[in-house]
């Protein structure tokens, strides 16, 4: 067994930063939504507001480094290979099967996460970017001919399917990351350290 260097600095830290946000916004969106009280209303409704600035310039910068070292790439969907995962998350992980995927620099995300990851970057994190902001300048748009087209409550209900969507997508994330590395701690030691110990 090596160690191989698979995330790099930033890519670490854009994912724990990223994490982080994310379980701010969701805990101070799920207060707004009257779930619990803890906070209070309004300094849940600021840290939120916060939190999402802090979110979409993490994302803008991520994005630019995406484009500039071209890792981009890394998350366009690869339909080949996508059956035997399909299969191994399903059966072979249960009854000891090999993993049919191995992970490398180039290539950090196997079918399947590469679908997921798309998934989410497609129609989960626009849903919940758009609509956020949408309910954030309510007051622009009131009275306006878009009052017309969509309403507040549309809006409102667009952001909550989104949040549970993002939440769902969470669980299956931690849950997967948590138990399908070799050992159990794999995938956390290497978004920790950068290295994944391969054959």
């Amino acid at each position: 067994m090596t160690e191989v260097r698979v995330f790099t600095l930033f890519e670490r830290f854009w994912h724990w930063a990223q994490a982080a946000i994310i379980f701010g916004m969701l805990f101070t969106g799920l207060e707004i939504h009257g779930t619990y009280q803890l906070l209070g209303y309004d300094l849940a409704f600021s840290t939120h507001v916060v939190l999402a600035w802090c979110l979409i310039a993490l994302t803008a910068f991520a994005i630019f480094w995406h484009l500039t070292t071209g890792e981009w790439r890394q998350y366009l969907p690869d339909y080949h290979g996508i059956w035997p995962m399909v299969l191994y998350y399903t059966y072979g992980i249960f009854s000891g099967e090999h993993k049919p995927y191995t992970t490398t620099p180039a290539a950090k995300h196997n079918p399947l996460q590469r679908l997921a990851y798309f998934g989410f970057k497609a129609a989960i994190a626009p849903a919940l970017w758009l609509s956020g902001l949408i309910l954030l300048f309510d007051a622009w748009w009131r009275g306006t001919v878009v009052d017309q087209v969509i309403s507040f409550a549309a809006v409102a209900y667009v952001h909550v399917a989104a949040t549970f969507a993002m939440m769902v997508f969470i669980i299956a994330h931690v849950y997967l990351a948590a138990t399908t590395g070799h050992p159990w701690y794999a995938y956390l030691k290497s978004m920790i350290t950068g290295y994944k110990e391969m054959d």
